[in-house]
């Protein structure tokens, strides 16, 4: 089985790379671990889109200049047809969805679902072929190019590129966390509650009665009339990319929000008449592989709003690292206006020349992906991924020798932001 690119890896930066290359005449396999497209947002069920736009978040009915467009742009406004007055931050994941499959089946993308990548054959500096086992099947698929978009860097791992896991100092990741919605919440009643509830959680902290050592409880609204997205449980010291670290992480993650249910059932009068309704299929993992590549994005890179010559994206999410050893999350805002560009060369692994990089594991510092690996960004990174790609294959040229200027005015001409 021949195709021109493999993506592996589904979610939203995998959607955008397969869908930016089969557009331009590529003939493309997309490959899922589960049975929708999404990631994140389907599995994990992150909510709500941080920020990618320069204006403080938190400052309301001003413009704001939006850095992540083009497919991600393409995406949100396909599902906003479906969802009334919703927000740029907001978005209903069952209806992303259908959204995501309608994009790939346009653009003549083949996906496969229930397929995980378990191993890679290289000749030299290119990767020939992968291994993918669905349903009890071994499938063999031969490609020019190939893009990891896995989140965990699972196809750069089986290549043996050089990564780096978790913060350079001790190799922990950021925590993982199950989100969980409630519905039934009296939301007022919660809001004027909220800081009396916030110090009681800290309390029975201390005391040993909270085990969850998240510093606060951490709520999103915006879901539905009475529904409540919690974004508050924290598992430490675990390592994302052990299977069996990941299985115990599953556990203690359900045990916690059991935990803090009880909590607010026994201690607040907004969840009297409130349910469980969802929890995540899959625990949520902030960070885990990095790649290594021919660029490593860092923090303070970053912080500098640096103007990479080569840049493929934008953004501006603070730099948001959830402590990896205990309790608080530590923040750096940008200042309105502020931005800072991704280079092309943090998609680049140093061992291939037909394999690219997309999404959180990408190449950049424990500090440097606290930014930007949320979902907007993810996005922006696997169409510049999928678009060097097609261009790559067109022109006879490796990912690394690919013509910058070209790959910018392709995703300029496609609506983003350069």
């Amino acid at each position: 089985m021949k195709y021109n690119l493999v993506v592996a890896g589904g979610g939203l930066s995998g959607v955008a790379a397969a869908v930016s290359a089969a557009r331009e005449g590529l003939k493309v396999l997309l490959v899922e671990k589960s049975g929708c497209l999404g990631g994140a947002i389907a599995n994990n069920l992150v909510y709500p889109f941080m920020p990618y736009w320069t204006k403080p978040y938190w400052e309301k009915n001003v413009e704001r200049n939006y850095l992540s467009q083009g497919i991600f742009k393409e995406m949100k406004e396909r599902h906003d047809k479906y969802v009334d007055d919703c927000k740029d931050h907001e978005f209903n994941s069952e209806y992303f969805k259908i959204v995501l499959d309608d994009m790939t089946t346009e653009a003549g993308v083949d996906v496969l679902f229930h397929g995980i990548v378990y191993d890679v054959k290289s000749e030299g500096r290119t990767i020939t072929a992968v291994d993918i086992t669905a349903k009890g099947q071994k499938i063999t698929v031969q490609a020019d190019f190939f893009i990891d978009t896995t989140g965990d860097g699972e196809l750069f791992y089986l290549a043996g590129c050089d990564y780096q896991l978790g913060r350079e100092s001790d190799n922990l990741c950021q925590p993982m966390t199950t989100c969980f919605r409630m519905s039934g919440v009296d939301l007022d009643l919660f809001t004027e509650e909220r800081p009396r509830l916030q110090e009681l959680y800290k309390e029975k902290q201390a005391k040993g009665e909270i085990t969850n050592p998240r510093e606060n409880i951490l709520v999103f609204f915006g879901v539905g009339e009475d529904v409540l997205h919690f974004n508050s449980t924290r598992v430490i010291k675990l390592d994302p990319t052990n299977p069996f670290d990941v299985s115990k992480a599953e556990v203690i993650a359900r045990k916690q929000i059991h935990e803090l249910i009880a909590f607010l059932k026994e201690n607040s009068n907004a969840f009297h008449e409130s349910a469980l309704i969802s929890i995540a299929i899959d625990i949520g993992i902030r960070e885990s592989r990095k790649l290594k590549g021919v660029h490593i994005l860092t923090g303070d890179e970053i912080i500098a709003c640096t103007r990479f010559d080569d840049s493929i994206a934008l953004g501006n999410y603070d730099i948001d690292i959830h402590n990896p050893s205990g309790t608080g999350t530590s923040h750096r805002f940008f200042g309105d206006g502020e931005f800072y560009t991704i280079p092309y060369c943090s998609l680049l692994p140093k061992e291939f020349d037909n394999l690219l990089v997309a999404g959180r594991c990408l190449s950049a510092t424990h500090e440097a992906q606290a930014s930007v690996r949320i979902m907007p960004i993810c996005c922006c990174l696997g169409e510049a991924a999928g678009t060097a790609a097609a261009i790559a294959y067109k022109t006879n040229t490796t990912a690394h020798t690919v013509d910058i200027k070209a790959l910018q005015q392709k995703l300029k001409d496609n609506g983003a932001v350069l």
